[in-house]
């Protein structure tokens, strides 16, 4: 008999409603894709990241991915940390996927070429998030964030680019052309519409860690609530970037507080005060406590 567990809700927080995002990654920004036929790789990968994201799609050969799914099935890995990565709901590997998380405590999924909220229905119980990776993706991004089993967007460089019949989406000086652009401030605005959380895509030069923190320094600052990344030599320049630096931290607890004595619009430091700058500034402290 099939073993249908519930895996406990939390490492995505659910968002307040419609125009904000209410919440943030509770156990870190950096997030470590693992190979779904390398099991034995995923201990190590929650021992250096953040969380991990068992990857049955883009990581397992065609052949393998029989053998990725007994894997996942004989290793029932954390429900906490762990986020299995599925095929497109377009292969019939979609179906085969689902039935073996079924069998694990794991109730956090990602849906690659994530294209048409319909193809969701099935995931009623478990907290999705949606790859916006296909130019069908990134148009529907607003459908799928407001799906309420949707709890995260995710956008993808390569496949994006490969679904225009393009062949790179970065220019020659490493900056992403500006399609990628466009998809990737779609996808944080569609996630913020509907309070859901937004994932930044991975960086696939490994090499490149300045370039890798540039793009995360931008992705946080931005809106982004985690990175995705593809070798746990990444993880540390993804964390520290996610890291406000002290002396924001400083300022934004002095500007709370003296808000505290204020009504409506007030200087502090030179500087209007209004209440998004105060957002910003609850922001910065949120992620302060939570580093």
């Amino acid at each position: 008999m099939r073993r249908v567990r519930r895996g406990p809700r939390g490492y995505l927080r659910g968002a307040a409603g419609v125009g904000g995002v209410s919440a943030s990654f509770s156990l870190g920004p950096a997030l470590l894709f693992v190979p779904g036929d390398r099991p034995e790789r995923l201990s190590k990968a929650l021992e250096r990241a953040d969380a991990a994201i068992l990857d049955l799609e883009d990581a397992v050969a065609p052949d393998a991915k029989a053998h990725a799914r007994a894997e996942l099935i004989a290793a029932d890995p954390d429900p906490e940390r762990v986020i299995v990565r599925v095929n497109g709901p377009e292969t019939p590997d979609f179906a085969l996927d689902l039935d073996a998380l079924a069998e694990t405590r794991v109730r956090r999924v990602m849906v690659a070429k994530a294209e048409d909220p319909a193809a969701l229905a099935r995931l009623e119980g478990y907290e999705v998030i949606a790859l916006c990776e296909t130019a069908r993706g990134v148009v529907a991004a607003e459908q799928l964030a407001a799906l309420p089993q949707v709890i995260a967007l995710m956008w993808g460089a390569e496949d994006l680019v490969a679904s225009l019949g393009g062949t790179s989406s970065r220019s020659d000086d490493g900056g992403y052309r500006d399609v990628a652009r466009l998809a990737r401030a779609r996808v944080l605005l569609a996630a913020g519409a509907f309070g859901k959380q937004a994932i930044d895509a991975v960086h696939v030069d490994i090499a490149d860690l300045d370039g890798l923190s540039d793009e995360a320094r931008d992705a946080v600052t931005s809106g982004f609530t985690a990175t995705a990344c593809i070798h746990p030599g990444q993880v540390a320049t993804i964390r520290e970037a996610y890291a406000p630096p002290p002396e924001q931290v400083e300022w934004a607890r002095g500007v709370l507080a003296a808000a505290e004595g204020e009504r409506g619009v007030f200087r502090h430091e030179g500087r209007m005060i209004d209440e998004p700058i105060l957002r910003h500034a609850r922001s910065l402290v949120a992620r302060a406590e939570n580093a």
